[in-house]
Formats: C-alpha cells, sequence, structure tokens
C-alpha cells in the first residue's frame, strides 16, 4: 500500500516531490557538505535559498512592491499580538468573528488596545458569513481583521471584502493560514496577511507576513524588538534566527507550486476538489455538512454522520483505509476533511468512495 492520504488540518500533506527532495538534499545540500539545518542564516549558501524563496513566493502570490514580505516566527498566534503591536497605535480595531481563529484574534488584541466587535456569525454557529454591508466599523478604527478561512468551522471568504466601497479608510487585515496559495489574492483591497506555514506552505515554524510598506514603522514603544515589522524589514527577516528549514521547504514547495501551474491551477484544482466531496454530502442522507453555500471552505470540510454513533466506527473503518486524520476538533465534533493544494483528487475520491462504501455498510 502506497502512502496514506492525510487530511490534517496543520500540520498537513506536504507535495510527495517536496519531501523526495528534501529527503535527497538532507545530509549534503547540492555539494556544500552541510544539510540545510546546519547552515548559518548568514552564509551565501542559505542567503540563496532564501532570496530565492522570496523572489517565488512573491512572483507566486503576484505581491505588488509596495509591500513587504517578512519571514517569521510564532504562527497566526502570535501574529494576534504582533499585528496590533504594530498597527493600533494604541487605538481601536475591528473585527468581524467568524469562527474560532477571529475570536482569537479579537481577545488577543484587546490587550493592545480597543478590540470591538464589527460583525459576528456566532448567532448561527458559524455557519455563513455576515454581509459586509452589516459591518459596524468605526471611524476611528486602525485596521479592520478577517480570518478569510476559517478551519474548524469551514467558512471562507471566497472573495476578500473592499472596505473602500463600505466607506472604510482602515486598511484590512487577513489571516490567510489556511488558504494561502490556494486562491489569487486581491492586494489592492489588503493592508496585511499572514499566516502560518503549516497548512499550505511547508512545515510548522515559519510565519508569513505580507504588510505595506505605509503601515510600517509605528510599533508601540513596548513591542518587542524581534517583532518589529520595520525593523524585520530592514534586516530582511534576519534581525534574529530565522526559521531556516523550513524557509529552504517553504522554497520547495513554491517551486513545486510554478512547476504545477501556479495559483490559477490550484485554484482550479482545489474547485474541484471541493465540488467533487460537498455534492457528495449534499446528496447524502447519512452525512451532512451545515456550513451555507456561498460561503464553504476550500480547503477544510467539517462534515457530520447523521448518527454520531457510529463515528468511531467510521474513523477506524477510515485508518484501515489509509485515510488518516479525519476526526474534527475537538470545540465542534464530527469530522473533517482538509483537502490543501497538496492533497491530489486521488486523495478525495478515495475518501469519498470510502465515505460512500461505509454508508452503504451500515443501511
Amino acid at each position: 500500500m502506497g502512502r496514506a492520504f492525510n487530511f490534517s488540518a496543520g500540520p498537513a500533506v506536504m507535495p510527495e516531490a517536496v519531501l523526495r527532495q528534501a529527503a535527497a538534499e538532507m545530509m549534503d545540500w547540492q555539494g556544500s557538505g552541510m544539510s540545510v539545518m546546519e547552515m548559518s542564516h548568514r552564509g551565501k549558501e542559505f542567503i540563496g535559498i532564501y532570496e530565492q524563496a522570496q523572489a517565488d513566493l512573491r512572483e507566486l502570490l503576484a505581491v505588488p512592491a509596495h509591500f513587504q514580505i517578512l519571514f517569521m516566527q510564532g504562527g497566526g498566534l502570535a501574529e494576534n499580538a504582533i499585528v496590533p503591536l504594530n498597527l493600533s497605535q494604541g487605538g481601536a480595531m475591528d473585527f468581524v468573528l467568524t469562527g474560532s481563529w477571529s475570536q482569537k484574534s479579537l481577545k488577543e488584541a484587546g490587550r493592545y488596545g480597543t478590540a470591538r466587535v464589527a460583525a459576528s456569525a456566532q448567532a448561527d454557529g458559524f455557519t455563513s458569513l455576515p454581509d459586509p454591508a452589516t459591518w459596524q466599523i468605526g471611524g476611528d478604527s486602525r485596521y479592520v481583521h478577517i480570518c478569510s478561512n476559517e478551519t474548524i468551522h469551514g467558512v471562507e471568504f471566497h472573495d476578500l471584502p473592499d472596505l473602500t466601497a463600505l466607506g472604510c479608510a482602515a486598511p484590512l487585515v487577513v489571516d490567510f493560514s489556511s488558504h494561502v496559495a490556494s486562491r489569487p489574492v486581491d492586494w489592492s483591497r489588503v493592508g496585511l496577511a499572514f499566516g502560518g506555514a503549516q497548512k499550505n506552505l511547508g512545515p510548522a515554524g515559519l510565519t508569513l507576513v505580507i504588510v505595506r510598506e505605509d503601515l510600517i514603522g509605528h510599533a508601540l514603544p513596548h513591542c518587542p524588538s524581534a517583532f518589529d515589522y520595520k525593523r524585520v524589514a530592514d534586516n530582511q527577516s534576519m534581525y534574529n534566527t530565522p526559521p531556516t528549514y523550513s524557509i529552504y521547504i517553504a522554497g520547495l514547495v513554491f517551486q513545486w507550486l510554478k512547476a504545477n501551474g501556479g495559483i490559477t491551477a490550484m485554484q482550479a484544482r482545489n474547485i474541484a476538489k471541493a465540488q467533487l466531496l460537498y455534492d457528495f454530502l449534499d446528496n447524502s442522507s447519512f452525512y451532512v455538512n451545515k456550513v451555507a453555500k456561498n460561503c464553504r471552505s476550500r480547503m477544510n470540510v467539517p462534515f457530520f454522520l447523521r448518527d454520531e454513533s457510529r463515528n468511531d466506527a467510521f474513523l477506524a473503518g477510515a485508518k484501515a483505509a489509509n485515510l488518516l486524520q479525519l476526526k474534527g476538533h475537538k470545540s465542534v465534533g464530527g469530522m473533517r476533511a482538509s483537502i490543501y493544494n497538496a492533497m491530489p483528487l486521488e486523495g478525495v475520491q478515495a475518501l469519498v468512495a470510502y465515505m460512500r462504501e461505509f454508508e452503504q455498510t451500515q443501511a
């Protein structure tokens, strides 16, 4: 039997070609006599890896020249503090609550300024998105925060909101941890986007921050030096030792993305994978997905067995079929299939085939 299909929400499935290349280069990277994880971050070998990774990412995501690409650490949870430390100037920030991650962002930001709820989908169990026309954004807002894909509840902004059309001059901050590189980004609507690498870009340890240059240089006095975006940018993400091996692996993922048609091709593949799974769920009386159809995540598909007494049997059978990490988050229960870029169509086909077979055996 070949490699299992890994539906983990993160750390998540990696492209097999990337894993094979990393394995081949583990002991000796391109004749250097060193593993990448042994290299000085200031040596010419790693500087070359870093510069290539950054250039490839800028090309892939079509990041404009007036945005800085920062390679940081701490994941999305750390950015929940680092963003307000850099952008709030001690003032008010507005948050759109669409699930667990935006809730965490709101709570953390409140430690550094006034964090307000502009809109919330909590009343319907985070199964829909609040219409931007209903958002209550203050005129004094330093920024508006959204999580554009909620991994736990499975809702996604398929289009980023246009704050200027809402009469709002504040920049949009986007936590795009779980769908970065799965679709194009309209940078004209974004002030800052951040995300952990461990879902679509590489292993845990690397945090990506893409920030408009005019938003840099306003950190609060008590912002730690290593988290000041201006200091990080001025030092090419090397003010402190960066997560070198994670950057290397992410760089290999960027090359894999380019070799496989880039972001537009990934988007088409992701739509096809998600459609296959959602179509099956919608036509089954045995399983159910509760998310509104207009905002279903293409990356994280939560679903439930209508008879949850069968959950353990479902998971045991899935594991026996080499379909791993399908248990839903503990806060919501049920099941969840994360189908990031590196999940092939064959993996989703295998999952649907298993789900159909399980349903038939339980009838």
